[in-house]
C-alpha cells in the first residue's frame, strides 16, 4: 500500500512538472515581444520560432533515430517554396485559403517530398544513409538553380503576405502579428513532436537507433520504421519552411543548401540531441549566431567551429547534457561542492578566448581592413596589428588561458568524479533499504 501511495504521489508531481514545463513555455511565447518590443527584437523572436521546430524535426533523425542526415535543408526549403507558391496563389485569387494556413500547406509540401526522397534514403542506415542525404541535398540544391518555374531561379520566389480583408484586424502585415502566428504553430509543433517520443512509433525509432538488429530479430521492420519517422520530420520541417516563407516573404535557393542544412546539424549538436529541449538550446544560438554575431566580427564562422570544436572535446552531449547532469548532482546535493570548480574552468577559459579572439581580429584586421589602419579597437583596448608587442601580449594571455584552464580542468574531473562515486554509493544505498 505504501507503495501504491508512494508511485501515486510521484506520479501527481510529475503531471504537475509537466503542467508547469508546458505552461511556463506558453507564457515565455506570450510574453517574450512584450520584454523585447523593437522591431528586431520581434524579428528575432520569429526566427527562433522557427528555428525551434526545424531543429527538433531534425533531432527526430538524429537524436531520437540515430539517423545523420546532411540535407535536412531540402525538406524545410521545400516547404518554403510550396508555402509560397500556395501564398502567390491566394493573393491572385486562384486558391482561396486563409494565410494562417499556408504554413500547414508547407508541411504538406515537406511531408510530399519527404514520402519521395525518404522511402530511398532510409532503405540504408549510418554512412549510407548519411551520404545518400548528402547527394539529394546537393541534386536539389542544384535543381533550384536549374528550374526556375518552381524555383524561381537565382532570384527566387517573393510574395506578399498581405492577402485579403483583415479578420478581427489581423492582417499579418505588423512583424508582431507574424510572431504570434508563429508561436502558435511553435507551441503546437512542439507539443506535438514531444507527444511523438512518446508513442510506440517514438519509442521503436528509439530502438532502432539502440539496437536495430534485436529490433528485427523480434519482427519489426527496421526501414518502415526510420521511414515513417523521416516522414513525419519532414511534414514538421515542412511547416518550419512554411513560416519562414510568411516571416521573410521571399524564398531563395539558399534555404535548400548544404549551409542549412550543416546550420540545423551543428546547432542540434551543440544544444545537445540526447534531449528533447537540446534543439530547443540550439535553435536560439542559431539564430543569435547568425543575425547578431555576424554582427559584430567578419570572423563569426571560425568562432562557431572553434566553439563546435571545443564542444567536441569537453561536452559532446551539447549544453542539455550538460544542463542534466548538474541538475543531477543538484539532486543529491553535491553541485554546491563543485562551484569552485566551474568559477576556476569559466574564468580561466574566458582568460584564453580573449587571447585567442585578440589574434583572430588582429588576422582579420591584416587581411581585411589595412585600408583603415593599422590600429584594431578590441574588448576596449587598441592593438597596433603591424606591432610585435600586441602579438606577443595576445599569445601570451592566450597561452595563459590554456595553461589555467587544463590545471582547472583536471581539478574539476577529480572533483567530479568523486561526486559520481559518492552518489553511486548513495544510489546503492537507497536501492539496498
Amino acid at each position: 500500500m505504501l507503495q501504491r501511495f508512494t508511485t501515486h504521489a510521484e506520479r501527481q508531481a510529475f503531471n504537475l512538472t509537466r503542467w508547469l514545463v508546458w505552461g511556463g513555455f506558453a507564457l515565455v511565447l506570450l510574453l517574450a515581444p512584450r520584454v523585447f518590443s523593437s522591431n528586431l527584437a520581434v524579428n528575432l523572436l520569429s526566427q527562433i520560432g522557427i528555428a525551434m521546430v526545424a531543429c527538433l524535426s531534425y533531432n527526430m533523425l538524429l537524436g531520437q533515430g540515430g539517423m545523420l542526415s546532411f540535407g535536412h535543408a531540402v525538406y524545410t526549403g521545400l516547404g518554403a517554396y510550396t508555402a509560397m507558391h500556395a501564398l502567390n496563389a491566394a493573393s491572385s485569387g486562384a486558391w482561396a485559403i486563409p494565410v494562417s494556413w499556408v504554413p500547414l500547406v508547407g508541411g504538406m509540401g515537406g511531408l510530399f517530398f519527404a514520402v519521395l526522397f525518404g522511402f530511398v534514403t532510409t532503405r540504408k542506415s549510418g554512412t549510407t544513409f548519411a551520404m545518400i542525404t548528402l547527394g539529394l541535398a546537393e541534386l536539389v540544391f542544384a535543381m533550384s538553380l536549374m528550374f526556375s518555374e518552381f524555383f524561381g531561379g537565382e532570384a527566387g520566389v517573393a510574395g506578399n503576405r498581405v492577402v485579403g480583408q483583415a479578420v478581427w484586424g489581423i492582417t499579418y502585415g505588423p512583424a508582431i502579428q507574424v510572431y504570434y502566428l508563429t508561436a502558435a504553430y511553435t507551441f503546437v509543433c512542439v507539443a506535438l513532436m514531444y507527444a511523438f517520443t512518446r508513442t510506440p512509433l517514438g519509442r521503436m525509432l528509439n530502438a532502432v537507433r539502440d539496437n536495430p538488429e534485436r529490433v528485427a530479430f523480434i519482427g519489426y521492420n527496421t526501414q518502415y520504421v526510420r521511414y515513417f519517422s523521416f516522414i513525419i520530420a519532414g511534414f514538421f520541417a515542412g511547416i518550419a519552411g512554411g513560416l519562414a516563407s510568411l516571416n521573410f516573404e521571399i524564398v531563395t535557393a539558399e534555404v535548400v543548401g548544404a549551409g542549412r542544412s550543416g546550420a540545423y546539424l551543428l546547432f542540434t549538436f551543440l544544444g545537445g540531441a540526447s534531449a528533447f529541449f537540446g534543439p530547443i538550446i540550439g535553435a536560439v544560438l542559431m539564430v543569435l549566431a547568425h543575425v547578431l554575431l555576424s554582427e559584430f566580427t567578419k570572423a563569426w564562422l571560425l568562432y562557431l567551429g572553434l566553439t563546435f570544436l571545443f564542444m567536441v572535446m569537453y561536452a559532446p552531449g551539447g549544453i542539455a547534457s550538460l544542463i542534466m547532469k548538474n541538475l543531477r548532482l543538484a539532486s543529491f546535493g553535491r553541485l554546491r561542492m563543485l562551484w569552485v570548480a566551474y568559477v576556476g574552468l569559466g574564468a580561466t577559459a574566458l582568460v584564453g578566448a580573449i587571447g585567442a579572439a585578440a589574434m583572430i581580429e588582429m588576422v582579420y584586421h591584416l587581411q581585411l581592413n589595412m585600408a583603415q589602419g593599422n590600429t584594431l579597437h578590441f574588448a576596449g583596448l587598441m592593438f597596433d596589428v603591424t606591432s610585435g608587442q600586441s602579438w606577443f601580449g595576445a599569445v601570451f594571455v592566450f597561452l595563459t588561458g590554456v595553461g589555467l584552464f587544463e590545471t582547472a580542468r583536471r581539478q574539476f574531473m577529480r572533483d567530479w568524479d568523486v561526486s559520481q562515486a559518492v552518489i553511486e554509493k548513495e544510489i546503492k544505498q537507497r536501492e539496498a533499504q
